[in-house]
């Protein structure tokens, strides 16, 4: 491996090379081989095994594994990955999606992703100021699931739901001031929408839903921690809407 390829790869734990170049890089033998298995078209594989062999696999020794990974402990697999190109879903309700309105921990994407895979939610639409799917960190909290669940993103998400709320589709979000989520009828499709960690919902994106819901705190009146953390609120909604 060339001190420019070391380079090359290095660069894309930078969210602009990832986008100039359409790749991203997925580090350990279960997700690698796992992208091998998928439709996802992989530039290079990088491994310390020389027991593994193939076309796209280049061996390499344990230092520069460790100069080229993006984690913290370098695994014995690199790979350097396209990114899929997805269509944006329609805005018909038909299915149930999830949109997330800025939620920017990396760590908290990659579980979103992994709860909706786990969930059967295929298309998640984020709005621009999310984290970047193909983030080192996010695609290893996906634990796969990026393989499975459609990551979209818009300039206006708030104008994307209105768009959808005009078509017929609900539109659910949390918010203190919603109804008791445990005592509300849902339906198996329409959009939840799930707001930034600090914030909540933007206020256009409030003003696009149909269905305010909340996640109340038991027993009711206890106190109680100021809010939830969003993907595990998102994993409570999600169990809800699936519960039938």
């Amino acid at each position: 491996m060339t001190k420019a390829e070391i380079q090359f790869v290095r660069s894309l734990g930078d969210k602009r090379q990832r986008d100039s170049e359409h790749l991203f890089i997925a580090e350990g033998e279960k997700l690698v081989e796992e992208i091998r298995s998928s439709s996802l078209v992989i530039r290079r594989i990088y491994t310390t095994r020389h027991d593994v062999v193939g076309r796209d696999i280049e061996h390499i020794d344990r230092t520069t594994m460790e100069r080229i990974t993006q984690l913290k402990t370098a695994t014995d697999y690199l790979a350097v990955v396209e990114q899929p190109r997805h269509k944006l879903p329609a805005t018909d309700g038909k299915a149930l999606r999830l949109a997330l309105d800025g939620v920017q921990n990396p760590g908290n994407l990659g579980t979103i992703i992994r709860l909706a895979d786990w969930f059967g939610v295929e298309d998640i639409i984020c709005s621009a100021e999310c984290a970047d799917c193909y983030n080192p960190k996010v695609i290893q909290a996906t634990m796969g699931a990026i393989l499975r669940v459609k990551v979209h993103y818009v300039d206006d998400l708030a104008a994307y739901l209105r768009t959808a709320a005009d078509q017929g589709s609900p539109i659910y979000g949390t918010l203190l001031d919603g109804e008791n989520i445990y005592h509300t009828e849902l339906l198996n499709h329409g959009i939840i929408v799930m707001g930034n960690e600090g914030r909540g919902l933007s206020e256009a994106c409030r003003k696009t839903l149909s269905h305010k819901l909340y996640i109340p705190p038991y027993p009711a009146d206890r106190p109680t921690s100021e809010s939830l953390n969003v993907a595990m609120a998102t994993g409570i909604v999600l169990a809800e809407f699936r519960r039938g």
